[in-house]
């Protein structure tokens, strides 16, 4: 019975551990590609901007790709959200609770997602918008 107990716990120490240190490659990851950014941006000011705009067209190219992969979550999203409120309703009006309040839970962690893939989609337009017209002739100085 004790080496069950120990058995249980290392496990758990084991699945915490390992999400701890997902959690902390992505956030380095994320800080990684914000530094590099900024260093971009800070070496456009101060040399030519053929390199800068290059690796701007590189980081566009994929956010496209991203914006994408989002757009059709999304319209998955909300293809599925209607099916899932009538499974909702059904587990409740078969006196279900525990079933309902998963789906409950579910739909409001759906509805959650959706500004947040909206409004990544407008920034990454907002950003990528100005190197596509940027190149075009237009200048602001």
């Amino acid at each position: 019975m004790v080496g069950l107990g120990t058995e249980l716990e290392e496990h758990t120490m084991i699945r915490t551990l390992t999400r701890s240190l997902v959690g902390v490659a992505t956030l380095s990851g994320v800080l990684t590609f914000g530094a590099s950014g900024l260093a971009s941006a800070a070496s456009s000011g101060s040399t030519g901007s053929t390199g800068s705009t290059s690796s701007l067209a590189a980081r566009c190219t994929k956010a496209e790709a991203l914006a994408t992969r989002i757009q059709n979550r999304e319209n998955k999203a909300q293809t599925w959200l209607p099916k899932a409120e009538k499974r909702e309703a059904a587990a409740l009006t078969a006196n279900h609770k525990k079933l309902a309040a998963r789906i409950a839970h579910r739909i409001a962690r759906v509805q959650k997602l959706i500004p947040k893939g909206q409004k990544l989609l407008a920034k990454i337009a907002q950003k990528c918008s100005s190197v596509t017209t940027a190149p075009g002739g237009s200048t602001s100085s």
